[in-house]
């Protein structure tokens, strides 16, 4: 079992060590399942097979001397030398190979459920929410707030509380599912959604902006034009620069329910299929959305983003957000 479990761990570093240098898109959510399989099944093993035939040799160890001192004393011998206690011990004591299994589950299983089913860390790695979310942002993501799903298969088995329009939502990327985005909330299932000419339009209706001076954007030292924008109840800011307008021309897309879009050189306009959302970044004019590859679907949902638990750049960052 040593040289199993040791091959077991020597496949878990490939794993990670290629996931760290990119050779290949880990997914951390199927790692930490089949870990808790695996040190359940060390777990079960020790509970039912390694501890009792452990405790039995130690059992049979105190028996063994028991009877060697009770024929010495038969024989007029009462001073025996020797003590089973420390071998006794080191009989009952786990090996290292269930020490980092069996012994592992409890903490696994504890964030296994914490995370696949309460809340779960994000980082922010890109600047498209910004102002929101700055890059370095440590975000808790709420994960039954839409309801509970199943882990690794995402399938939804309790619905909670309906998606809202303003929401920060992390979802799967649609092009590639084993990447997690986080946008806003623009478009809800059959709503139409125009962004021309760096406005923003929700079934013909403008969305709310008024002003608020400039934000110095620390990544590209630029001050950036900002504005405060309302969608639904949800009232955030947002960086729109006229300079940095968004090219979206008129070529034809390929992600599902492009027909549902149109495109030109002033911007897009698309309207929302069933079970779907249309998402963008505060960042409006450095985020790539639904603008540019789709809408989202629903099954891709992971929950919805509430709180910056840390940023070790800039602790005031810390704080719930909107």
């Amino acid at each position: 079992m040593s040289t199993l479990t040791a091959a077991l761990y020597g496949a878990l570093a490939v794993y990670l060590g290629g996931w760290f240098l990119g050779f290949w898109t880990g997914n951390f959510s199927l790692l930490l399942f089949v870990l808790t399989l695996v040190t359940l099944a060390y777990w079960l093993a020790e509970r039912f097979r390694f501890k009792p035939a452990r405790e039995a040799a130690a059992a049979e160890l105190e028996r063994q001397d028991a009877a060697r001192r009770a024929e010495l004393a038969s024989k007029g011998i009462d001073k025996v030398d020797g003590d089973v206690a420390v071998a006794k011990e080191r009989l009952l004591m786990q090996p290292w190979w269930l020490d980092w299994t069996a012994g592992l589950f409890p903490v696994i299983l504890i964030v296994f459920l914490l995370r696949s089913f309460l809340f779960e860390p994000f980082k922010i790695p890109s600047g498209s929410m910004i102002p929101t979310l700055l890059v370095g942002d440590l975000i808790l993501v709420n994960k039954f707030h839409y309801g509970v799903r199943l882990p690794v298969i995402n399938q939804k088995i309790i619905d909670n509380n309906p998606v809202k329009r303003g929401d920060v939502m992390v979802f799967r990327y649609p092009v590639d599912p084993r990447q997690d985005y986080i946008k806003r909330v623009v478009g809800l299932p059959g709503d139409t959604v125009a962004w021309i000419n760096q406005k923003l339009t929700v079934n013909g209706q403008p969305v709310p902006t008024t002003a608020q001076g400039e934000f110095f954007e620390a990544d590209s030292l630029r001050y950036e034009p900002q504005f405060t924008e309302k969608l639904g109840d949800v009232e955030h800011k947002i960086l729109v620069d006229p300079r940095r307008q968004s090219w979206f021309g008129p070529d034809p897309k390929t992600f599902p329910f492009a027909n549902q879009c149109r495109y030109t050189a002033e911007g897009v306009t698309c309207t929302v299929p069933p079970g779907h959302y249309f998402m963008m970044g505060d960042n409006r004019d450095n985020s790539q959305d639904s603008r540019y590859w789709g809408f989202v679907p629903d099954e891709n949902i992971v929950g919805k983003a509430f709180f910056v638990w840390m940023n070790f750049g800039n602790l005031g960052r810390i704080g719930a957000f909107h």
